[in-house]
């Protein structure tokens, strides 16, 4: 219970005449004791808070950057109107700075034995699981003077998905996809790769394509087509332990490295390819495995969603026991990790034989742009020595990718922006000529 605005308003308002002209506790009585009796009146009048009953509806989940709309549903099963605010809480990070206040508050009118719905609108700024607090119910009576207080547990929990905001380019990789598949005017044969059919020769195609034996059989010359191999097993290993908390532009390099596998496991499933994930730091942070073409991408946002950068150093020779174990046969492993010197010189070098005799290995690695700036900068001492900083770091991170290189691995390096479409070039690559 609570003594509204109001209620002070009046009680300051009789007392300036009191003091005025007739300063007494009885004329302080005479103000206040009416006022109370209203108070006590209003109060009375006022619908109970214990007695309502709250639901939930709404969404569950949310890409990171939209808006979800989550109900509330108020009974009043008392005898009495409801005249209310209400505030329902959830954590800050639900709305954008400066929002959540007016987002999550709310005034309300029930009649006696109806029911009404509030809807309460979120906008996450961060992935994972927002779980709704305490809701607070303040009801007034007739006279706006005094208040009952409550507050309700009515649990609800919206799950903050990643954006994948490469999906935008993946039109343009399924049409180079059907051009590998020769679904398109564009036939290309593939060293290594799977035989589809016969045609007939047309002029321009590779007379090494000709199949002799079929021409000997047929009046007209045939050639065989070819297209990709199919239903490849594609490992997603998401390195997240310290290097991946590192900032680049305004989100981590975890962010950047689920974007880019996203736009590859939807790829990649086209292509009719099978693809799992593994986040791992010093244990398993997430597992997604046996996933049908249509299951797979949602199962992949969904285990991400959860997913936070550790601040521990990779286990290696742990990440590297547990790929073999998720990808007991030969595999693409795409490895979205650091290519900074010291954790690949001292983790990854060391144990990545084990990978690469068994599985093709390509590793991936978030580059930050503001380095490639720096590079340029002139006209002051501070720019010259920020200049030759950042070529210093430019040349380790190419040391270090053709340290990999050397070991049979095919490297990507690029800004956030540009690594999942870099990644899935590098992955049709790979697939044109054979080697998955």
């Amino acid at each position: 219970m609570a003594l509204t605005g109001r209620a002070a308003l009046l009680a300051a308002l009789g007392s300036i005449p009191i003091g005025i002209w007739e300063p007494s506790w009885t004329g302080i009585l005479a103000v206040n004791g009416p006022l109370a009796l209203a108070c006590a009146c209003d109060f009375a009048l006022a619908a109970p808070v214990r007695r309502l009953v709250l639901t939930r509806s709404g969404d569950t989940s949310v890409r990171l950057g939209e808006h979800a709309d989550v109900t509330l549903t108020v009974t009043n099963p008392s005898r009495r109107p409801l005249r209310a605010r209400l505030r329902d809480a959830w954590p800050p990070s639900s709305w954008q700075p400066g929002t959540g206040i007016e987002a999550s508050r709310h005034r309300l009118a029930v009649p006696p034995g109806e029911r009404r719905r509030v809807t309460t609108r979120l906008s996450p700024t961060r992935r994972g699981d927002r779980q709704a607090d305490r809701v607070t119910v303040r009801s007034y009576g007739p006279l706006g003077l005094f208040t009952r207080q409550g507050t309700h547990k009515v649990p609800w929990t919206v799950r903050v998905l990643p954006p994948f905001t490469s999906r935008k380019h993946l039109p343009s990789k399924l049409a180079r996809l059907r051009e590998l598949d020769g679904r398109t005017s564009v036939l290309i044969r593939g060293e290594g790769t799977e035989f589809d059919s016969l045609r007939e020769y047309v002029p321009g195609d590779d007379t090494r394509s000709i199949d002799w034996r079929a021409t000997a059989r047929q009046t007209t010359v045939a050639v065989r087509t070819w297209r990709p191999e199919r239903d490849r097993h594609i490992l997603l290993v998401l390195d997240t332990g310290r290097t991946s908390a590192g900032r680049v532009g305004d989100s981590p390099r975890l962010d950047a490295s689920m974007d880019a596998a996203l736009l590859l496991a939807a790829l990649a499933s086209r292509a009719g390819d099978r693809v799992d994930l593994l986040a791992y730091d010093r244990r398993v942070r997430a597992l997604v495995q046996g996933r049908t073409a249509r299951d797979v991408l949602p199962g992949l946002v969904n285990a991400m969603a959860t997913l936070e950068p550790e601040l521990v150093e990779t286990d290696a020779r742990g990440l590297t026991a547990t790929a073999l174990r998720t990808a007991p046969r030969r595999s693409l492993i795409v490895l979205l990790t650091t290519l900074d010197a010291a954790p690949v010189e001292e983790g990854l070098l060391p144990v990545l034989s084990q990978l690469t005799q068994r599985h093709t290995v390509l590793v991936a690695s978030v580059a930050d742009p503001h380095i490639a700036s720096m590079v340029t900068a002139r006209g002051n001492a501070d720019a010259v020595y920020e200049a030759a900083a950042a070529a210093q770091a430019q040349a380790e991170r190419q040391r270090t990718a053709e340290q990999l290189r050397r070991h049979g691995v095919t490297v990507v390096d690029a800004t956030p922006s540009e690594l999942a479409p870099v990644l899935a070039d590098a992955y049709l690559a790979l697939k044109a000529a054979g080697r998955l």
